[in-house]
């Protein structure tokens, strides 16, 4: 059990049956007492809602782990991922993975949420080095205005890049955000 005042921002709980991650947290003071008005996202189905909890309001804690984990390949329905240390598979349904394959490609060790046995959602690194599949070549002498053109990534994500990044180039891409943030040393 955890308390209202413990619930902090990424802490999982079990509300009505449901798994659900906390997002964001605010304390407000009313006349009559305090209470916590806490959006919450569903750890399976990904929606979020906002929920309103007394002080004191005890609430169960759910038990969640974080796997660091290779993923192998992706199919129609669901991303196998490989725990490296005893080889045992495990299948994310894409419905969960959502956008993260524009991110990962085929031997990227991947951080996947589980419960229990059941994975529940995949944790992508703040930044990801992607190679460039395809780009246009830049014009000579167009820099001063820091103009961008579009590149297709080796997932198929498309970004904009500066004139100067070429096919073959390595970049980091947020991946909150999808965009460019710099060339990296190719390896």
């Amino acid at each position: 059990m955890i308390n209202t005042g413990d619930i902090k921002r990424g802490v999982a709980v079990e509300v009505d049956g449901t798994l659900y991650q906390v997002v964001e947290v605010h304390h407000v003071k009313t006349k009559k007492s305090a209470v916590y008005k806490v959006k919450l996202r569903d750890l399976r189905a990904g929606h979020i809602i906002e929920r309103t909890f007394n002080a004191g309001e005890k609430l169960t804690a759910a038990r969640v782990e974080r796997r660091d984990m290779q993923y192998l390949y992706g199919d129609t329905d669901a991303l196998t991922f490989m725990n490296t240390q005893t080889y045992d598979q495990v299948a994310v349904p894409r419905s969960i993975a959502g956008d993260a394959l524009s991110y990962i490609k085929e031997g990227d060790v991947i951080a996947v949420v589980t419960h229990g046995d059941e994975a529940i959602g995949i944790e992508l690194p703040a930044a990801v080095a992607l190679k460039i599949a395809r780009s246009e070549p830049g014009v000579k002498g167009d820099t001063a205005t820091g103009a961008t053109k579009r590149a297709t990534l080796e997932t198929g994500l498309e970004v904009d890049v500066p004139l100067f990044i070429n096919e073959g180039d390595t970049i980091k891409v947020s991946t909150s955000s999808g965009s460019y943030i710099e060339r990296t040393a190719n390896a």
